[in-house]
């Protein structure tokens, strides 16, 4: 969508990269420079403003939401491994700064919402079909977890998992970035929504979001309370970002012909799969590694943009953002949602 600001033929006469006096020499970065805990882990360092290549776009940051990833990669443990030292950072909003060779669809200063690792950082380049415009009626708060966590739970949901109305969806991390975009959309395509949260201030964020019933993990029996709440009957899908022991719960309470959708393992326990158990009470568990959809099926994710651009637009999602801090103490906002303490989003303020 172009800035309003530009003029009607703003796509057509942008340069091919933004002029040199419109960009610094240099910006701040936070990278990694040592594996550890993101305290530890990262330095505010000055590097060279990179520049976009053909295909690419260059976007000047306004906000970055953390992820639990970021956590992984600061340690090392996740399944991307960059070379040191590196930016984290998957998810953000920001303007475009500058359009590589052969890009159409942008302006510059069209406001954008994107996914690559690399983005903590003032600016960034990114592949133009990583980024998208970005949803008019979200804030920049809000739009920074808007990529990541709500494509997650979109294609977990839809694709994966086919949920139709009417069906009971089991949501465990109810309250946190993901979990909630799986409520909120989960509400909205008409399911019965189960919530597991880890505290009572978080049962409120998960009943707000469209829970019809909330149970609290250490407090509440999952098992019990999803066949209380069903009647018996248990839970048609399950979205699980925790695994571990969610995921054995989840096991004894899902329904014949159930779907079990593995989206993380923020728990810290990478269940074995009972294959036994999952003949016998004739449920399914499929995995959900939502970063292989815009290399292998990139028609789905301009589907699923479409879907989300309108359901912000008519109430339907509403990123809850838990809270923000300045670009300076993004190592901060890492700690605390590794804590799991967080409800929602976490958002790292670059620019305003």
């Amino acid at each position: 969508m172009p800035h309003p600001d530009a003029p009607a033929n703003a796509e057509a006469a942008a340069p091919a990269v933004a002029t040199p006096a419109a960009l610094p020499d240099s910006m701040r970065a936070w990278r990694v420079t040592e594996l550890g805990e993101p305290a530890d882990a990262l330095s505010l360092d000055t590097v060279p403003t990179p520049e976009p290549g053909e295909g690419e776009v260059l976007v000047r940051m306004r906000a970055v939401a953390a992820n639990f990833p970021d956590v992984l990669l600061c340690r090392g443990e996740y399944q991307v491994k960059p070379e040191l030292p590196f930016s984290p950072g998957i998810e953000l909003v920001g303007t475009v700064a500058g359009l590589g060779a052969g890009v159409t669809g942008f302006a510059l200063g069209d406001r954008v919402v994107g996914s690559k690792i690399g983005v903590l950082s003032e600016y960034a380049v990114l592949p133009a079909s990583d980024v998208w415009a970005a949803p008019d009626a979200l804030t920049d708060a809000e739009a920074a977890g808007l990529t990541v966590a709500y494509q997650t739970a979109w294609f977990g949901l839809h694709r994966r998992a086919a949920l139709q109305a009417g069906e009971w969806l089991l949501v465990h991390a109810a309250a946190g970035g993901v979990g909630l975009a799986a409520v909120q959309l989960g509400a909205a395509a008409g399911a019965r929504v189960i919530g597991v949260v880890g505290s009572e201030a978080k049962a409120a964020v998960a009943r707000s979001a469209g829970a019809e019933v909330v149970l609290i993990r250490g407090v509440d029996d999952t098992v019990a309370g999803v066949k209380a709440a069903t009647g018996g009957h248990g839970a048609d899908v399950v979205f699980d970002p925790v695994g571990g022991a969610a995921f054995d719960a989840s096991t004894k309470c899902i329904a014949f012909e159930g779907r079990i959708v593995v989206v993380g393992f923020a728990g810290g326990a990478i269940q074995a799969l009972p294959a036994g158990h999952v003949l016998v009470k004739n449920y399914s568990v499929l995995g959900l590694h939502w970063g292989l959809y815009p290399r292998v099926r990139p028609d789905l994710i301009d589907d699923a943009r479409a879907e989300l651009t309108r359901s912000a637009a008519a109430g339907g999602i509403h990123p809850v953002v838990d809270h923000v801090v300045p670009f300076e103490r993004a190592p901060e906002a890492l700690t605390a949602l590794a804590s799991g303490s967080t409800v929602g989003r976490v958002v790292i303020e670059v620019a305003s």
